[in-house]
């Protein structure tokens, strides 16, 4: 996806009992038509783990004909992990990639030392019209590999590890936790999980990395007492053990992983180290040095004022 600003986002601090440091509520956005809700970058969190960025995509519908439509913009250092729980998206890309990711699958693209890709509906979903659902998530690259040459990968669903017991169903889509270990490629330590609770149910996180926060995709959570809704993104303070409590049935996303080894900049639909980087980008971009999209055609999402890029913080 690409990034647009989006109005600033409600926070408030936890219980320390309970184990939540900070709760961020998400803000409204836009990416081709089509509203997203954002927790990360937030002005009160920048990052958890790796995880720069986060989009809740719908749930939305489109009539038959219509559908979404982000036109190739490029990206550099770092990578894009899309999780959908229904429609479909065509991704294509720079280094050829043509896929159809459905629910269930991983899309991961590292960019690098640059990328570009367009996301659309695919022609047999845009005729039949459909619904789009889910996570858009971006993964910023340790220093030691920012510059690495671009890189995509898809992993279907029966690829996942998926972990059963007392009324909590887990696919494990990145990194290690709860005895199961994903096939998905990770550039430093990260975590990545979706999660379906039954009523009355207790999923225990313990202590598995140094940063980590739940995402409340439909139900509420009580953790230590307290009670939180859908499109709350809680963040845990390190080293505590968590107990989310399901009273109805709830469906969240776990993330997280080591803190970033050096400073993190994002401007637009870069991460980097350094503005200077960023500002190298933003003026190759404009000049046309990225590399095109097979197959893409249409134009390209122009770059915003590179003015902005000195306000930016790490």
């Amino acid at each position: 996806m690409s990034y647009t600003p989006c109005p600033g986002d409600g926070a408030q601090s936890a219980s320390p009992a309970s184990g939540v440091a900070l709760v961020i509520r998400p803000r409204t956005g836009d990416i081709g038509g089509f509203e997203v809700q954002r927790a990360l970058p937030s002005r009160t969190r920048r990052m958890v783990g790796p995880f720069v960025f986060w989009d809740q995509m719908g749930p939305g519908r489109f009539a038959p004909g219509a559908g979404i439509d982000v036109r190739p913009h490029p990206h550099i250092g770092l990578s894009t992990v899309t999780w959908l729980f229904s429609g479909a998206l065509q991704h294509k890309d720079s280094l050829g990639s043509d896929v159809v990711i459905t629910p269930g699958a991983v899309n991961l693209m590292t960019a690098g030392s640059g990328i570009v890709h367009s996301e659309r509906s695919d022609a047999a979903t845009r005729a039949a019209g459909s619904t789009l659902f889910g996570i858009q998530s971006w993964l910023a690259l340790p220093e030691s590999q920012a510059e690495m040459d671009p890189d995509f990968a898809h992993y279907d669903p029966a690829q996942l590890p998926v972990v059963d017991g007392d009324g909590v169903h887990t696919t494990l889509i990145m990194g290690r936790a709860f005895g199961a270990s994903s096939p998905v490629k990770t550039y430093m330590e990260t975590f990545y999980a979706d999660v379906s609770m039954t009523p009355a149910s207790t999923l225990v996180l313990p202590d598995i990395a140094e940063e980590r926060a739940c995402y409340i995709i439909s139900g509420a959570l009580k953790v230590g007492g307290q009670a939180f809704s859908a499109g709350d993104m809680l963040v845990f303070h390190p080293g505590a053990t968590v107990d989310l409590h399901a009273d109805q049935a709830a469906h969240i996303m776990l993330l997280g992983g080591a803190a970033m080894d050096g400073p993190c900049y994002i401007w637009w639909n870069f991460v980097a180290t350094s503005k200077e980087r960023i500002r190298a980008a933003a003026e190759d971009w404009a000049a046309g040095k990225f590399p095109p999209v097979p197959g893409d055609v249409g134009p390209g999402i122009p770059v915003p004022d590179t003015a902005l890029i000195d306000r930016i913080k790490a």
